[in-house]
């Protein structure tokens, strides 16, 4: 056989082994992240596991993809890290040595039932229901309910037309943000309510603020969703709302004995330290898992995720040196939390350089929420919740109005030539100020059905002095 043969046969392979290959690279060539990521990860298809593209020419046959759903998978694991130990440490090192266990507690008992409360009844609520008529574009139905009708092969799309992942994987993927966004309001309630009043209010918050707003912003059907609302992976739905929830029930809680009389300071920042870093670590679950699938969009929102708390942590740390005469490791790590939470509505639609900026911004901002802002309206949100939750979380979603500007190097959802930012902001202010209004209201409205039924919120003065942890747990954290 001349060499001339053998390169013809070789040309004939590469080209036959190109033509089998080609509906994967087809795909791969036809997913820009900016095009093909809906706004949120509660695309109706994923809800029900139907097609997503209906005008798409030729029809595409759906297939499991193994690797999204392994990743899916990983990131569900990153996120229940970063509750527990990660949500649970980072609260525990910084209340006082005596109300250590009462934190962690709270945390574990709270994931806990809110896990089992998500299978039962929360998952239908949230990401089902009709797409249109009665009150559908507030909260979902029963159709799901004890996750009836899903088994093991059930399936969930994707944002790539004719790739799913199994139902369950995306049900227990979301069980983990419904789960950690009730934890973050223990952090503005530490050290002096009833273990008993922190459960039954998790209970009633979680079923009227934390579905609602995640069936309005996340599903197809939803109110805000329709509007246009950018939130790639829980700016409103967990931050604002939980941030919120955390002012109004210090408020009607009412400060600790000590607030404002005498110093608090943490017991353990080692322990806060660790917690922050589990924490970090778990968001690359919470943001780039909320793409639901490994693309370059994927890799994006990592990215973001490293760089926009390094540079709140920076920018944290370099004002409280001019401020206060000092850089410390709890505001380091606080400003670290404060980015992760801004650009956790953005992850998907910010550039590189765009989350760097709005990492620095929230940095900045929550900086002043808490040292400044706290003292001069004198509510004791006990480990800033909302000073960095709730202002973070609103500096995020208002933020992702401007970051996902294709012409800042964002990914905003269709035409980048139509994009206008004004739009975009009104559109996002419209957002921040519903999930403010009805975390308020539902917040104020659990915590009085509460008190009436645990016969108040609080524990008793003696209880207070003594620490939450030997007189509603009758253990002590150190020996």
């Amino acid at each position: 056989m001349t060499v001339f043969e053998h390169l013809r046969l070789l040309g004939l392979a590469i080209v036959a082994a190109l033509l089998l290959a080609f509906p994967t690279y087809a795909q791969d060539a036809t997913t820009p992240a900016a095009d093909t990521v809906e706004m949120t990860t509660a695309d109706p298809a994923i809800a029900t596991g139907e097609a997503a593209a209906e005008d798409t020419a030729p029809e595409v046959t759906a297939t499991v993809d193994k690797g999204d759903t392994t990743w899916m998978l990983l990131s569900t694991i990153l996120v229940i890290a970063m509750t527990i130990p990660g949500l649970a440490l980072f609260y525990g090192g910084l209340v006082r040595s005596k109300n250590m266990l009462s934190v962690l507690t709270q945390v574990f008992a709270g994931f806990c039932m809110i896990a089992l409360l998500w299978v039962i009844y929360g998952y239908s609520l949230a990401f089902n229901g009709p797409t249109e008529g009665g009150l559908s574009a507030f909260i979902g139905d029963f159709s799901k309910l004890f996750l009836g009708g899903v088994d093991i092969n059930s399936t969930a799309a994707t944002f790539s037309a004719g790739v799913e992942i199994p139902e369950l994987t995306f049900i227990v993927f979301q069980l983990t943000f419904a789960a950690i966004t009730p934890a973050l309001i223990i952090g503005a309630i530490a050290e002096r309510m009833k273990f008993g009043a922190v459960m039954l209010f998790m209970a009633l918050w979680f079923t009227f603020s934390y579905l609602p707003i995640a069936h309005m912003v996340w599903f197809s059907g939803g109110y805000l969703f329709n509007l246009g609302a950018y939130d790639f992976a829980g700016g409103t739905v967990v931050h604002i709302n939980a941030g919120v929830a955390g002012l109004v029930a210090a408020i009607v809680l009412g400060p600790r004995k000590e607030f404002m009389k005498e110093p608090i300071p943490p017991h353990n920042l080692t322990f806060t330290f660790i917690g922050a870093c589990l924490l970090w670590v778990g968001w690359f679950g919470f943001n780039a898992g909320s793409n639901l699938e490994a693309t370059g969009l994927t890799a994006q929102a990592v990215l973001n995720t490293i760089t926009a708390p390094a540079a709140a942590a920076l920018a944290w740390a370099l004002a409280e040196k001019f401020s206060r005469g000092h850089a410390s490791l709890l505001g380091a790590a606080s400003g670290a939390v404060a980015g992760l939470v801004a650009i956790t509505p953005a992850a998907g639609f910010a550039g590189s350089m765009g989350s760097i900026v709005l990492g620095a911004v929230a940095g900045l901002v929550c900086l002043w929420a808490v040292i400044t802002l706290k003292p001069m309206l004198k509510y004791d949100d006990s480990l800033d919740v909302f000073g960095i939750h709730g202002i973070g979380g609103i500096v995020g979603a208002l933020g992702t109005a401007i970051v996902a500007a294709p012409s800042l190097g964002g990914y905003a959802l269709g035409d980048p030539a139509a994009y206008s930012i004004g739009s975009q902001f009104w559109i996002q202010l419209q957002a921040v100020v519903i999930a403010v209004v009805w975390s308020g209201v539902v917040t104020f409205v659990a915590l009085m059905i509460v008190k009436a039924v645990m016969g108040g919120l609080r524990v008793t003065e003696s209880a207070e002095s003594d620490g939450l942890d030997l007189s509603s747990h009758g253990e002590r954290a150190y020996n």
